[in-house]
């Protein structure tokens, strides 16, 4: 897996709506303002959230996102894996501990395992951990 600023706005974005979840939908601009993101930027992205079904999008005035999932259902990996969707077929390009050059590379096997232990501790990790503050160490 990649880990991305993309992916960490994506994380910090539903947090946001968990946080300001009120029952209404709120909309990008909200949250734009809140997380200092650009509104295009998450527009991108909760197309590709919607799609893997953590948000559901309400039409018209007054219109905007909520959660389609509680908080507690909602893994930061599965976040991070609808958002950053890996490029298949570049071996080069396996994500942030991808090692490069050398097929000897004596490293290559750390940086796999590091990913791991990262990817492994992300998905402990709730949307509602975050926003309660429990995040678990």
């Amino acid at each position: 897996m990649k880990f991305s600023t993309k992916g960490r706005y994506a994380v910090m974005a539903v947090c946001d709506l968990a946080r300001h979840d009120d029952g209404r939908p709120v909309s990008l601009a909200e949250i734009a303002s809140r997380q200092k993101i650009s509104v295009s930027y998450l527009e991108q992205m909760f197309a590709q959230l919607r799609k893997a079904r953590f948000v559901r999008s309400v039409r018209g005035p007054g219109g905007g996102y909520l959660l389609a999932l509680e908080p507690d259902q909602i893994k930061v990996s599965e976040v991070m894996t609808a958002i950053e969707q890996p490029v298949r077929g570049n071996s080069d390009d396996d994500g942030m501990f991808a090692t490069r050059g050398c097929e000897d590379d004596p490293t290559k096997p750390l940086w796999e395992e590091v990913g791991r232990q990262v990817l492994g501790y992300l998905e402990k990790v709730t949307v509602e951990d975050i926003v309660s503050g429990r995040i678990p160490h």
